[in-house]
């Protein structure tokens, strides 16, 4: 359970567990302090490599604002100074609070720099522990909250489903919960819009084959669709992953471009941060190339005496060499 003193406090401190919720608390808590502090600058410290002058840097006022939003990662690494440093600004912050900035600290968990985080939540620091999703149950409740941050419901089958496949790697949990959001109106969304996307074997899902296909391995790729289709999945569900893939990268490049905002491209935050990783090489006319391949296979699978896996072959080839 997270500390409930300090409820108010300037310093908080994301604590453990699985390091996707543990990112994406500390993104709410910025967000909520955005929102409290429109106009402060927000501040990225590495607490493995600032010293306690950056930090007394960061807290304090600037030109462009009188306080700002310190978002401190790593916490585990700080040196004994720079925890003085933050221990000392902690207790005096406490009798501030609306004046002085807001640190928000990550600690990945563990005993290492444990004896920190003892010292700033004695100080009045507020301390979040984030929990480790290790259990199905939790990985279970976590997909429903998930549903329930865009005020929608999920079959608990649906939600099984999810965790079956997806349940070792949150973020693209997450992220396929959020995808399931903005492409369906249904509510609950059922099992049947699960098995859209996902194929029936737990190891070979169509997001793996999207993500080696990008990646440029054309022949595992292929290797891993054959796999799936042979164990029963439908050609559609890959070519509807490898669809998703691409609007990714799209929406993606229309960001970094500023042709489009982060809000309006309604992304699950990691999955963009994970698209704009994958852009290198890519151009518009390439994303192009690929996105029509795609609709010409999506065509293959509904006709009559097409060929889906041959489309989805040359679909793959096209994307691992980025459309060209």
């Amino acid at each position: 359970m997270a500390n409930q003193t300090g409820a108010g406090a300037p310093v908080r401190i994301v604590f453990g567990g699985d390091p996707y919720l543990n990112d994406q608390t500390a993104r709410d808590l910025k967000h909520q302090a955005q929102t409290v502090r429109p106009d402060a600058e927000v501040i990225e410290l590495d607490a493995a490599s600032a010293d306690q002058y950056d930090f007394d840097e960061a807290v304090s006022p600037s030109l462009l604002s009188d306080t700002a939003i310190v978002m401190v990662s790593n916490l585990q690494s700080a040196d004994d100074k720079l925890g003085e440093a933050m221990v000392a600004y902690c207790k005096q912050a406490r009798s501030d609070p609306s004046g002085s900035s807001i640190v928000i600290c990550r600690h990945e968990g563990g005993v290492k720099g444990k004896r920190l985080v003892d010292q700033l939540d004695r100080a009045g620091a507020r301390k979040e522990t984030v929990p480790d999703l290790k259990k199905a149950d939790a990985k279970l409740n976590f997909v429903m909250q998930r549903f329930e941050r865009h005020k929608r419901r999920v079959d608990p089958a649906a939600a099984q489903q999810l965790v079956a496949v997806l349940g070792d790697k949150t973020g693209e949990l997450a992220a396929m919960c959020d995808q399931l959001c903005f492409d369906f109106d249904d509510d609950p969304i059922g099992i049947e819009r699960i098995n859209q996307y996902l194929t029936a074997n737990p190891q070979v899902t169509g997001f793996a084959v999207a993500d080696t296909a990008v990646a440029g391995r054309t022949a595992e790729a292929i290797v891993q669709m054959r796999a799936a289709v042979e164990q029963g999945t439908d050609p559609i569900a890959l070519i509807g992953a490898l669809a998703m893939k691409l609007r990714g990268l799209a929406k993606a490049s229309a960001v970094r471009s500023g042709t489009i905002s982060q809000a309006e491209a309604k992304m699950n935050p990691w999955v963009l941060k994970n698209s704009m990783r994958q852009l290198s090489g890519w151009t518009s006319a390439g994303l192009g190339n690929c996105i029509r391949m795609l609709a010409w296979a999506d065509e293959q699978s509904k006709t009559n005496g097409g060929d889906p896996v041959y489309a989805l072959e040359r679909c793959i080839e096209a994307i691992s060499h980025k459309g060209k």
